[in-house]
């Protein structure tokens, strides 16, 4: 239950400024006294006046999607969850055609992506890297003026615990949360001249460039490890183009399955020619190590200051995490995980853009986090084969398409382990699996410093604000508006 603090109470005016709104959702969310607070700080502008003219603010609007399988004929798109993903090599591809015919569906660096439909409010800033992809009419496009105002600084405002609680206040809508641009139009932005905004920007810029860095890394690191296994083919490997499994005959068949699919003609293929230069046995790789599931448990929910951020299977390949917290007391050991784990999407319904059979690496700062059972926890227990090597190995499409060919269920499915035990990984050299692993750290410390760089814009905002409204307080007296904690969590 939220209450209003006692020190900052609903008042009268708020009431009529929201037509006398007696629901309790826009006084305790934080947006209005959010709102207050800013509009007594000199210098505030409204958001409209600091963005592009024409369409500072919009969406594409509703087209034709029409999708591709070859990079050729398409265009990689952002879903309005996609746009929180740390690893764009997994979009899907919507055709040059109908990107065309709505030119709208494109995006382009430094712009903020806010997401305005279903869970409201959730941002991400387009990085370098991202330039010309599509992205969804269900994300609003915030275009900053450069003459105005720096767009990491506005972004940094928009992201905030100031900017995110006035966002997914604006939603409407019954069942399906929407917002529209002249919804957010008129959102008040602070000001504090150049030298703190500046800074400001110069940290969100820095963090979107070490995640543009982190991705072209752990993509070098993959293409590094199959040129030096000899197996530069299946670096392009064409799924698609292959031919469908209409009927294939199998010769030998293991006590672990009876199901088609994992037999299917193509991954073993691909597993015969992973099989076919010097390899080690997951299997082998995990025998003093791990490779199995997480465990249940009761979850008991905590408060972010003392509580432990459980992060769940989608979660996991976001920039930054968002989850539940729980509550240590109750929560079991094995569900933190060691350093250069790999983390297996293992759950959930087959479809090409499903996460089943994606991995990710927990390094650095996110082994303080706990995670599902919706993860299969591969951790090697061989001192020369190490987890970041292994991970370039399996975030390739070549060990996915093997991956997808062992799972077990009827409805959500599962990695069967005992088929992933004898899927081979390439060996190379001693040398190749050093230098590869740590072209992955490195790509994975870029990330962990693009973290603290936007803890460090986000504490720079909130510290400009505090001293400006004390500033403000100090020469009339007036006590009518303090900040408040705001619920930034960015659900709609």
């Amino acid at each position: 239950m939220k209450l209003a603090g006692l020190g900052n109470p609903v008042r009268f005016d708020w009431l009529t400024d929201q037509g006398f709104r007696l629901d309790a959702s826009p006084y305790l969310s934080g947006a209005y006294d959010a709102r207050k607070l800013l509009e007594q700080l000199p210098g505030t502008r409204l958001l409209h006046e600091l963005v592009r003219t024409p369409n500072g603010i919009f969406h594409a609007g509703r087209s034709s999607r029409r999708w591709v399988t070859d990079p050729d004929y398409g265009v990689p798109f952002f879903s309005s969850t996609d746009i929180l993903e740390v690893d764009s090599s997994f979009l899907p591809l919507i055709a040059q055609s109908a990107v065309k015919d709505n030119p709208r569906l494109l995006i382009e660096r430094n712009w903020t992506l806010i997401t305005r439909s279903g869970a409201v409010g959730r941002m991400a800033y387009a990085r370098a890297d991202v330039d010309g992809f599509a992205c969804s009419e269900h994300v609003l496009r915030v275009v900053a003026d450069p003459d105005e105002i720096r767009s990491g600084y506005l972004y940094a405002f928009l992201s905030s615990r100031y900017g995110i609680p006035m966002i997914t206040n604006a939603a409407y809508g019954a069942i399906i949360q929407h917002i529209e641009p002249e919804h957010i139009a008129d959102l008040p932005v602070p000001r504090f001249g150049d030298s703190i905004e500046e800074e400001i920007h110069g940290c969100v810029q820095a963090a979107a460039d070490l995640r543009a860095r982190f991705q072209a890394g752990v993509a070098a690191a993959t293409l590094d490890l199959f040129e030096s296994a000899g197996l530069p083919e299946l670096l392009d490997l064409h799924w698609h183009k292959q031919s469908r499994e209409i009927g294939f005959a199998v010769n030998s068949i293991s006590g672990a399955s009876l199901r088609a699919v994992n037999y299917s003609a193509r991954a073993r293929h691909i597993i015969n020619q992973f099989a076919s230069v010097p390899h080690r046995m997951v299997g082998e790789i995990a025998r003093n190590g791990q490779l199995e599931t997480g465990p249940r448990f009761k979850r008991i929910d905590s408060d972010p200051e003392n509580g432990i951020l459980l992060v769940g299977q989608r979660q996991g390949f976001w920039a930054r995490p968002e989850g539940r917290w729980i509550s240590p007391k109750y929560t079991p050991r094995d569900v933190f995980v060691d350093n250069e784990t790999i983390m297996i999407a293992e759950h959930g319904l087959v479809g090409e853009t499903a996460l089943i059979g994606r991995v990710m690496l927990v390094f650095g700062e996110w082994t303080r986090y706990a995670y599902t059972q919706d993860f299969l926890r591969f951790r090697s227990g061989m001192e020369d084969f190490p987890g970041a090597y292994i991970f370039a190995f399996l975030r390739s499409e070549a060990a996915f398409r093997a991956l997808r060919s062992m799972l077990v269920g009827t409805g959500p499915q599962e990695i069967n382990i005992r088929l992933l035990s004898g899927l081979p990984i390439p060996e190379c050299t001693p040398a190749d699996r050093e230098r590869i692993a740590a072209t992955v750290r490195l790509a994975y410390r870029w990330r962990d410093e693009a973290d603290v760089l936007e803890d460090k814009a986000q504490k720079l905002l909130d510290a400009a604000v505090r001293d400006a409204a004390s500033a403000d307080l100090r020469q009339d007296g007036d006590l009518t508006h303090r900040p408040r904690e705001a619920d930034g969590t960015g659900d709609g």
